[in-house]
């Protein structure tokens, strides 16, 4: 395993004492119901959209960034937040980030204005970025038997993947029942009630280091990640400009000094040589990737259900659950596999089931739900054994003063991956939506509108009516089912690539053990 730094000071003490074996499952709780709430609004728009479109009118660009702006802006913040409940107590940042994510979901639910709602689901970023790191480590310190902190991670991953999965449910039922802003007043009760309890059941942890925070290097991943989302974004959409292109650019070169500086820090925010433990490298990429992919995924499958097969978004969110299900039951049965059949082979089956799912969404034309189903279940199954299984090994591959560093990893690349899939994934799919959107019997500004979105189509479709009005909607289920293809080709050659690296990076034999 690479190096850690670490550096004792007198009088400093970690706060690392085992609690009673009851009250670990109760903090587990209270840990989970605020991941909970964070994982679900990754994907709680994804229903919720359509009616968020109907009342607000946002452009295309701008319905991008209030799906995507949020687990862009946590994934760029998670190595800062990550490394500060290190250094002044998780609990501390815990609770402080939950009581600002309560207070973002009121800005972000009283929106009038696209402008406003991207401001609050940028705060909810903020938020959840401080609340996600103190979960997994808080689990890394209060379970210190190996055997019951991968129960408790298997836990955890199957609340962050069915949360993720469970939100366009969820979503459509009360954007359904009470207009899409009921998606963000869910919140509140929540924050109130998993605040007061953590304040009176979670213990404090502090690492034993108390060097300065280097702010300079903050600053540069949060404006490194930041960047390489703006430029990826930009490109993706085509006909780039030349910022985007030199925006793209800085965004290396600022994570590279991030990395530089890192390696030669003695108290970094993030020890970069840990990732010479070629199954930490592994566990990072998988998470990374497949996120990147089923989050694309669960987004386009959502605007499939509303907008190609006229669902409500109750009924799509309804017809998600066999992703939900499949997380749940995958993520549950991780820690007993991963002691019969190993890590390399658990990890790298999980992700085989996700390329099977993205194969067969792109070679079967003429999607039907029922083949759809089956496809969610295949992500759902791939999300829980390969995203569990990665997490059990970053967590254990740091000793316990350094585990906001490995939450911070585990977490940056799984909501980094969800936020670059919509932002990647689903602008490539829009352009090719729009090229493929030909032969239409349209003009002027119903044209642009069509040609724009599935959104903008549906809308033009059903105010023109008769015939006119059935023709582009074949035309556009045509044109947005042949860009799903191409975009499921993708994602399945990128899942199949970290598979094979999975199985050439993680050691035979190799066991998620804690490191001492």
């Amino acid at each position: 395993m690479g190096r850690i730094p670490h550096r004792q000071q007198s009088g400093d003490r970690p706060e690392l004492h085992a609690p009673a074996p009851a009250s670990r499952w109760a903090m587990l709780a209270v840990l989970c119901a605020s991941l909970l709430l964070v994982a679900m609004d990754a994907t709680i728009l994804n229903v919720a959209l359509p009616s968020l479109i109907d009342h607000m009118e946002p452009s295309p660009m701008e319905q991008l960034w209030i799906v995507d702006l949020y687990g862009l802006v946590l994934g760029g913040l998670l190595i800062t937040c990550g490394a500060i409940g290190d250094r002044f107590g998780r609990k501390r940042l815990f609770i402080a980030g939950f009581v600002l994510f309560g207070l973002a979901s009121v800005v972000a639910a009283t929106a009038h204005t696209p402008t406003q709602l991207i401001a609050g689901r940028a705060l909810l970023g903020v938020g959840g970025a401080m609340v996600m790191p103190s979960t997994l480590s808080l689990i890394r310190n209060i379970f210190t038997d190996d055997r019951e902190r991968t129960m408790a991670i298997g836990i955890w991953a199957a609340v962050a993947g069915a949360g993720a999965a469970i939100g366009p449910l969820v979503g459509g039922q009360l954007v359904e029942a009470f207009g899409w802003s009921a998606a963000f007043w869910l919140n509140v009760p929540v924050v109130v009630v998993t605040v007061i309890a953590g304040l009176w059941l979670l213990p404090e942890y502090r690492a034993p280091q108390h060097g300065r925070l280097d702010w300079f290097s903050a600053v540069l991943s949060v404006l490194g990640v930041v960047a390489l989302a703006w430029g990826i974004k930009h490109v993706a959409k085509g006909n780039p400009a030349v910022l985007d292109w030199v925006i793209l650019v800085a965004s290396a070169v600022l994570l590279g000094l991030f990395a530089y500086r890192q390696s030669r820090s003695a108290d970094p925010l993030l020890d970069v040589w840990l990732f010479r433990n070629r199954a930490f490298t592994a566990a990072a990429l998988a998470t990374l990737l497949a996120m990147l992919a089923i989050g694309a995924a669960l987004f386009l499958i959502s605007l499939w259900l509303q907008y190609i097969h006229g669902y409500s978004p109750s009924q799509a969110g309804v017809r998600t659950l066999p992703a939900a299900i499949a997380t749940l039951l995958g993520s549950l049965s991780t820690p007993w596999l991963m002691e019969r059949v190993g890590v390399r082979v658990l990890m790298g089956f999980g992700l085989g089931a996700l390329a099977v799912g993205f194969v067969v969404l792109a070679a079967i034309p003429n999607t039907t739900y029922p083949l759809v189903a089956m496809i969610l279940a295949c992500l759902g199954i791939g999300d829980g054994l390969a995203i569990t299984t990665a997490a059990a090994i970053l967590v254990s591959a740091v000793p316990a003063e350094r585990a906001g560093q490995a939450g911070a990893v585990e977490e940056t690349n799984y909501e980094l991956g969800i936020g670059l899939g919509v932002a990647l994934l689903g602008s490539i799919h829009g352009r090719l939506f729009t090229g493929h959107m030909t032969g239409l019997p349209l003009e002027g500004a119903d044209l642009e509108d069509a040609r724009g979105s599935v959104g903008g189509a549906a809308y033009v479709a059903h105010h023109i009516g008769g015939t006119t009005g059935d023709e582009v909607l074949r035309i556009a289920q045509h044109a947005y089912d042949s860009a799903l293809t191409t975009t499921s080709w993708i994602s399945a050659g990128l899942v199949g690539t970290v598979a094979v690296l999975t199985v050439v990076l993680v050691p035979r034999g190799f066991k998620a053990t804690a490191a001492h």
